[in-house]
């Protein structure tokens, strides 16, 4: 049998490995998938500062709470970005311009940005898709993204009009007035023990140093990272309106998306897709993954975020408050119900939690605190959300909620 298995999965390729590989450690021995199993837990107020005292205004958010909450983010989840001991030169060159593409509907950019100091060299490829028929600058929808730009992902589909082959829907898209950005995950940062340190941690470094501090950034950081560089180009090319850029993510990238959207208030909007632990869900629940599971993955955290292995109670914040982070700013969350590895009904409670800042902000919470029905989105607030039937993927539906979203808060329609 075991043989068989090895067989197969050498037979269906390398993305199919990494689905087979996730299904595994679906099935550990220790994982909870029994609501009824749920620990009793009380989440923190995002609403109540450090030192105890109520919030009670936009300012108080602002100038006191929000900074208290991305610092302890930083710190003992994600990892903060060190200063580097001297400045990076960051500079943009398009390698390639393709007018023609999509029948010449479409503007295809390869961006190359590049990191520079004493310390080293590290380089970047974005992908950037422009509306040919657009008089003004428009908004965008950023992907941080798991297909590699130098690879046939974004060659246009034979089986789906209109589609990438990575199933972006880029001909709605442009139709709808919206560039496609996308950020690859692995050119500045390597996901494993070997090749992690070798991209763009090793500028930040100080003399000696080989290797992130306990409290400084790990994988998740260091792809939110790109995406904010991403979009620092994006203020430069006048065909893209920057300020009404919606960032978004899938999984592992999910969860990369709402810790770039919280920590860079420029992005627009932040799209959050079957996250789960680490993205949206809430810790506390210990449904599907949990922090100790998360944490088998090298460096995708920090290494503060070891400590809270098997101790999620035990951390000053969880998921609902790095929702907040993101208001008043418009945010969705999308789950499936297949997906119970991200815990769908934890994510959806992370979103409704988050409630209380957006409300504080004059901003429109979810319109229920109780987990809707598959395929019935919640998109009349300024926190978006739905669960879907099927699995861990983006599929056209989720697409089609998306956009809706996008277009009532980039567009006002």
């Amino acid at each position: 049998m075991l043989r068989k298995i090895i067989f197969s999965v050498v037979a269906i390729g390398f993305t199919s490995c990494v689905v087979f590989s996730r299904e595994l450690k679906e099935f550990d021995n220790d994982v909870n998938y029994d609501e009824a199993r749920i620990p009793r837990y009380d989440l923190p107020d995002p609403l109540v500062t450090a030192e105890g005292k109520p919030v009670t205004t936009a300012d108080q958010w602002r100038n006191i709470r929000r900074p208290q909450i991305l610092s302890l983010f930083a710190s003992f989840i994600y990892g903060a970005v060190p200063v580097p001991p001297d400045p990076i030169a960051q500079t943009y060159h398009v390698i390639k311009e393709d007018k023609s593409f999509m029948g010449g509907k479409v503007t295809k950019l390869d961006v190359s940005i590049r990191f520079k100091n004493r310390k080293g060299t590290a380089e970047t490829h974005v992908l950037v898709f422009l509306p040919n028929k657009a008089k003004e600058p428009v908004p965008a929808f950023m992907m941080l993204s798991f297909d590699n730009p130098r690879g046939g992902s974004f060659n246009l589909s034979s089986s789906r009009k209109g589609y990438l082959r990575n199933g972006v829907p880029l001909g709605q898209l442009v139709d709808q007035g919206y560039a496609y950005v996308s950020v690859y995950h692995g050119d500045l940062v390597g996901h494993n023990e070997v090749s992690f340190s070798g991209g763009i941690h090793k500028l930040f470094y100080r003399d000696g140093q080989s290797f992130p501090k306990a409290h400084e950034w790990g994988v998740l950081t260091a792809n939110g990272w790109t995406g904010m560089r991403a979009l620092d180009y994006l203020e430069t090319n006048d065909r893209v309106d920057a300020s009404r850029v919606a960032v978004m993510g899938h999984s592992k990238m999910g969860k990369a998306t709402l810790w770039a959207a919280a920590q860079d208030q420029r992005f627009a909007m932040a799209i959050s897709a079957q996250s789960g632990c680490g993205g949206a869900a809430l810790w506390r629940r210990k449904y599907g993954e949990t922090m100790s599971k998360l944490n088998r993955f090298p460096h995708w955290l920090s290494i503060n975020a070891r400590k809270f292995n098997d101790h999620e109670d035990d951390l000053p914040v969880d998921q609902h408050m790095l929702l907040s982070l993101i208001a008043p700013r418009p945010v969705y969350v999308a789950s499936g119900t297949a997906d119970t590895w991200a815990d769908p009904h934890g994510e959806f409670q992370s979103a409704n939690h988050a409630g209380p800042v957006y409300k504080l902000l004059g901003k429109k919470p979810l319109s229920t605190t109780k987990l809707p029905s598959p395929n019935q989105p919640l998109l009349d607030g300024d926190i978006g959300y739905h669960i879907r039937t099927g699995g861990h993927s983006v599929e056209p539906y989720d697409w089609q909620q998306f956009i809706k979203f996008a277009d009532r808060h980039l567009q006002g329609k």
